[in-house]
């Protein structure tokens, strides 16, 4: 390899960090991040609750948290693709 292509890839190694390529992705998008940790919140919650949910079944506790954590991903998603809708239609001058 000529030392030319060399500098490129060590520039463009040195430029995209998994830092760098995280911060990149929540920008981009702002809503996947928000859907984590909801559903991460949600999954701690129910973890909680599992201590203390009296005489609710293990199974009819685990669907609740699970639909509970499938919404709050949902509604992340969708936020999501609305927000990059209104940024392309709206936002986004016309030529």
């Amino acid at each position: 390899m000529s030392s030319g292509q060399e500098s490129v890839y060590s520039e463009y190694e040195s430029d995209t960090s998994q830092t760098s390529k995280l911060l990149r992705k929540f920008k981009e998008t702002p809503f996947v991040p928000i859907g984590m940790a909801g559903f991460a919140a949600v999954v701690g919650y129910g973890l909680y609750r599992l201590k203390h949910r009296g005489d609710m079944k293990m199974s009819l506790h685990l669907i609740h948290m699970r639909v509970a954590a499938q919404g709050f991903v949902v509604g992340a998603i969708t936020c999501g693709v609305l927000y990059s809708m209104f940024q392309e239609y709206v936002v986004k001058p016309k030529e």
